[in-house]
């Protein structure tokens, strides 16, 4: 099982949540909600209002998210579903717990109560210039007060 940080319209809530959920895609266990030890730039661009971590470690916010387990088939999905390694590049940063629920191994829990974990997590550093000038945010909400609704890929 590999550890996975989501920021975006994959957490629960967000429009592509359901991914998560479908064990037909492989299995994602909830473990917990946290956010990046480094800032970033969240950045919400594109005709979609896609939410993109830019990797620019040291600029923008701790963004905050949630922390899942994923089977090998789930993480094979989330890299085809993310478009890596093209749109996104999955890297492994360090994600500090907020909150944790996860239950696994006492290496894990030993790792969570001491308050950081490295998690997979899909960032890019394949972005057009002038998203570095677009509004950052610590938190992603389709729905939030930004105004920029994702689009669905059904609806594209």
């Amino acid at each position: 099982m590999a550890r996975v940080f989501v920021y975006g319209t994959l957490k629960k809530g967000q429009p592509n949540y359901k991914y998560m959920i479908n064990t037909a895609k492989g299995l994602a266990k909830f473990q917990g909600r946290g956010r990046t030890v480094e800032k970033y730039p969240l950045v919400i661009a594109g005709k979609y209002n896609i939410p993109y971590m830019l990797n620019i470690p040291g600029t923008g916010h701790h963004v905050a998210g949630e922390i899942y387990s994923v089977d090998d088939q789930m993480l094979q999905f989330l890299d085809e579903f993310e478009g890596c390694p093209d749109m996104y590049q999955r890297t492994l940063m360090r994600i500090e717990v907020v909150e944790w629920e996860g239950k696994g191994s006492a290496g894990e829990a030993r790792a969570a109560a001491e308050g950081v974990l490295e998690c997979f997590v899909y960032s890019t550093a394949t972005y057009p210039p002038e998203w570095v000038g677009l509004p950052y945010y610590d938190s992603y909400d389709s729905s939030g007060k930004h105004g920029l609704s994702y689009v669905l890929r059904e609806s594209r």
